[in-house]
């Protein structure tokens, strides 16, 4: 994955955080290491959400990462302070500021995971209707030959 590829995924995943679930500013530096090399920030504020392709000096913290990992915490497959915990991170700065973007990422995947199971769980109902109408369509005739 290129540095370009990675930049437009989190912006992608970003873009659907709920702007009420963030409370706070915070500046946050990633610096990726190995594929897709480079680095971007992320910028959370009361009615601003932004992913910019270059550094943030002015930053209240600074993650580091690889690329494949940032793709599993943006998307809710791994959780923040696991991977923190895990050194899967490192994390420079306001560890707090790193755990408001944690927080806000989980408002965005839980509201796309909850998407996709509300179609699902419709799709069930209707298929679960069906045969039992078709049973009880089965027995009616049944019974009024007798």
């Amino acid at each position: 994955m290129t540095y370009e590829e990675l930049v437009k995924k989190v912006k992608k995943v970003v873009e659907k955080i709920d702007k009420g679930a963030v409370k706070e500013h915070a500046a946050i530096e990633i610096d990726i290491e190995g594929e897709g090399e480079g680095a971007f920030y992320v910028e959370l504020d009361k009615d601003k959400v932004a992913v910019e392709p270059y550094e943030y000096y002015d930053n209240d913290c600074r993650i580091r990462t690889g690329a494949e990992t940032l793709i599993d915490l943006v998307t809710g497959k791994i959780d923040a302070v696991k991977a923190l915990e895990d050194g899967k991170i490192s994390v420079d700065g306001d560890i707090e500021k790193a755990l408001v973007l944690s927080d806000v990422l989980k408002t965005a995947t839980n509201k796309k995971a909850s998407e996709v199971k509300k179609p699902v769980a419709e799709k069930t109902a209707e298929v679960s209707k069906q045969p039992a109408e078709k049973k009880t369509e089965a027995k009616k005739p049944a019974g009024k030959k007798k």
